[in-house]
This record gives C-alpha cells, sequence and structure tokens, in this order.
C-alpha cells in the first residue's frame, strides 16, 4: 500500500487507524512524506508506516506522480493499493476492494463518500455530483481515455509494471485519468465504483479557499478525457440546475424544476456525501462551482499554472 501525503498532519492518523483494523490487513504501508512541514512523516513513523521522505521531484516529474512511483518501488506485493492520505476505510473495505479487483481484472478505483462537516466544506456538492456522473456514465464505458479515480486505486503489480505505472504519466497533473487510458491502451480492464459506505474521505477540511483551491488545479483539465456525449449531459443538466436555481420564483415551471432538481439532488446525496440541507439550496453550491471552474480555466488557459499546497505547477509539465 502506498500513501503520498504532503502535510497530512491532520488527515493521516484517521487513515492509518482505519487501517489498523482492516479484516483483510495490508502486508505493508508505505508512506511517502513529500516535503511535508507539519510532522508528517513522524505521524506515519509513529503508526509503523514504512517512511520515504521526499524533497523535491526529478525534473519533468508532478510530486505526487513522483511519491507514487517510488513508493511502489518500496512495496513487494502483487496487489498494490494506493490511497490518499485523507481516505478513511470500514473495516472490510480492503477485502471489498481485493475481492472487487479479482472479479474485474485489471485495475479499479473508487469514488470515496465525501464527510463534509462544515458548511465551506458541504459547498462541493456539486462537484461531488457531477464527477460520479462523469465516471459512471454509460458513455465512458467505451471511452477508450477512460480514467481512474485518483483517490483510492487498486492494481496487480504485473499489471502497474505493464504501462510503466505513473513514470508514464510523470508530467501529468491530472495523474490518475491518464493512467486509466494507459491501462486501457495495454489491454487491461479499467472499472470505477462508488465507495459508499466502505470507502469515504474528508476533502478540504481547511476552509473555502482551500476547496477552491483543491478543485480548481484539474477542474477544467479533466473535462477533456471525458466522452463529448458525457460532457453535453453534464453541461445540459447544469444548465438546468443553474436556471431552476437562479429564477425560481418567476413563474411555476422554474420553481417545479427547482423541487424537482432538489429531489433528485437529495436522492443522489445520500450516497455521495454529508451534505445537510444544501440539496434544498442548490443555488449556493451551483454558483460555487460556476466560480471555480471560471477560475480554473483561467489558471490552466491563461496563466498556464496552477497551485496547490504550497507549490506552483505548469499545467505543461512543472513539479507539483
Amino acid at each position: 500500500m502506498v500513501i503520498p501525503a504532503r502535510n497530512e498532519a491532520a488527515n493521516l492518523p484517521n487513515l492509518l487507524e482505519s487501517l489498523r483494523g482492516q479484516t483483510l490487513p495490508p502486508a505493508e504501508i508505505v508512506v511517502v512524506d513529500d516535503g511535508s512541514e507539519d510532522g508528517t512523516g513522524d505521524i506515519a513513523a509513529r503508526f509503523g508506516a514504512r517512511v520515504i521522505r521526499h524533497d523535491e521531484p526529478p525534473p519533468g516529474w508532478m510530486g505526487k506522480n513522483w511519491a507514487l512511483w517510488d513508493g511502489f518501488h518500496h512495496t513487494t506485493g502483487d496487489i498494490v493499493a494506493f490511497l490518499d492520505a485523507d481516505v478513511r476505510l470500514a473495516p472490510n473495505a480492503l477485502e471489498a476492494l481485493v475481492a472487487a479487483r479479482e472479479k474485474a481484472g485489471g485495475a479499479v478505483s473508487v469514488i470515496p463518500f465525501h464527510t463534509a462537516p462544515r458548511p465551506a466544506e458541504k459547498l462541493s456538492l456539486i462537484f461531488n455530483l457531477l464527477g460520479i456522473f462523469a465516471f459512471m456514465s454509460p458513455y465512458e464505458a467505451a471511452n477508450p481515455r477512460r480514467g481512474l479515480y485518483g483517490s483510492c486505486i487498486v492494481t496487480a503489480r504485473e499489471d502497474y509494471l505493464r504501462v510503466n505505472g505513473h513514470a508514464g504519466v510523470s508530467s501529468e497533473l491530472v495523474d490518475d485519468l491518464a493512467l486509466g487510458a494507459r491501462f486501457l491502451a495495454a489491454g487491461i480492464p479499467v472499472t470505477n465504483y462508488m465507495g459508499y459506505p466502505l470507502v469515504s474521505f474528508r476533502m478540504y477540511p481547511g476552509g473555502l479557499r482551500h476547496a477552491a483551491e483543491g478543485f480548481s488545479k484539474s477542474a477544467a483539465l479533466s473535462m477533456s478525457p471525458l466522452d463529448r456525449r458525457t460532457v453535453l449531459l453534464c453541461a445540459l443538466w447544469m444548465i438546468g440546475l443553474l436556471l431552476c436555481g437562479l429564477f425560481f420564483w418567476l413563474d411555476w415551471l422554474p420553481a417545479a424544476g427547482y423541487i424537482l432538481y432538489a429531489a433528485q439532488i437529495r436522492r443522489m446525496s445520500r450516497y455521495t456525501g454529508t451534505f445537510g440541507v444544501l440539496p434544498f439550496l442548490h443555488a449556493l453550491p451551483s454558483l460555487f462551482f460556476i466560480g471555480v471552474m471560471l477560475y480554473s480555466v483561467y489558471q490552466t488557459a491563461v496563466l498556464g499554472r496552477v497551485t496547490w499546497k504550497g507549490r506552483q505547477i505548469s499545467v505543461r509539465g512543472g513539479r507539483n
């Protein structure tokens, strides 16, 4: 198991504690401390993980990609799991993940259930829903560029090496999508699952700015590998949501649409995350989504760089 971690002192103990209680215990846990300044590596060592310290990635590498690739080479198992530090696992999650990979073959990934306790975190509702739409769309089943969800990936060692792992996507900002496409190009199946109720995470607990920074770094870029029919359906759904959310007071038709959208979002959010009453106030997370998407386009198309955890990342092949 490989866990890349940059300034994850607040998140990492939750993941490592959940790994202690697994019905299928991991044979090895490798935490790659990617230039942390908050004692992340010390915390991982106290939990008994093997800690690999990084400062800066080699030229041509994104930091996370280098952490995953190097961390992989400190493992020995035939099945390898890559987990983000903000993930939490139910006691039988690892056993279920391995069983799912054995059944599906190839590589599997999971879209975790989003635990969002604070109001600012709940504004990510639309990002979470559209992420599920994109990964679970029927049009993506035949998409040769279909990606993986990077928070939780499980693969056979030989399959990972066959596609040259993260070395094959060393400069990619959205490495999980690029890695999935490489698996498919090599004839290795890629299967995505929803994580509820076994796999969850808490994204961006640092507040609104942290969430905007995190989503904007890859929001615009992550659309390019999608099937155009998936993009069209997501766009139409989003346009309808915005129109009903902003103009529900004008007439009965947008008012009815507002209620129907709220009912749909409420039903889906039960399996997506803890979003409280926001499905009934969906104009708020919708506006947050639009603002972050515009900022993401500005960063990637105009500035040519994004910012994440104190690093400037060139979208043309810099570092992170």
